[in-house]
């Protein structure tokens, strides 16, 4: 069974908005490996019209060369997407139809290295339907005192074992974790 991984960049104090990480080589180094090792990534409509707009080749804006390998990445992944307010997609997506456990519990069935999951409200949903197996959680040395934070509203614990960690030259921290079963 493929296991089902999220991956998210948060601050010290968990705020998970994109425009507040420090996003340099390493970071973006360790988000292709990420990306890499999943056979497909499984997107909600926020995270996936983002990362559309900013990663879909050829580039829309001048990308440093360091960030090539993860364009690259990210641009030949298979992607679906989940959204009731989108009813299609492209850039080598398909939407995502019916009920989302049964969904996702049939593609983790499938063969293959894993599943990554790209968008907090879909984590949430995901995390609640006990079905992601791994997260990945990489901690930015910022407090930004405002902004969304990740899992607030989680309706039930959920019990983690590290299993890897990596530091960046940025004093940033990923973290992951596996589900306790």
């Amino acid at each position: 069974m493929r296991p089902l991984r999220f991956s998210i960049n948060v601050t010290l104090d968990g705020c998970y908005d994109h425009e507040v990480g420090i996003a340099d080589e390493d970071l973006h180094r360790n988000a292709a490996a990420y990306i890499a090792s999943c056979d497909a990534l499984l997107f909600g409509r926020v995270t996936y019209e983002m990362m559309l707009g900013a990663w879909r080749l050829p580039a829309q804006w001048p990308m440093p060369e360091w960030m090539h390998p993860f364009a690259k990445t990210m641009d030949a992944a298979k992607k679906y997407l989940v959204s009731r307010t989108i009813d299609t997609a492209e850039w080598n997506t398909e939407m995502v139809r019916g009920d989302l456990a049964t969904f996702v519990q049939q593609l983790k069935q499938q063969p293959g290295k894993g599943i990554g999951v790209g968008g907090v409200q879909l984590a949430m949903a995901l995390t609640e339907l006990v079905l992601i197996d791994e997260y990945q959680i990489v901690v930015h040395p910022r407090i930004v005192g405002r902004g969304p934070t990740l899992f607030a509203g989680l309706s039930k614990m959920v019990d983690l074992q590290l299993v890897g960690r990596e530091e960046f030259g940025s004093g940033a921290v990923a973290m992951r974790y596996e589900v306790k079963r």
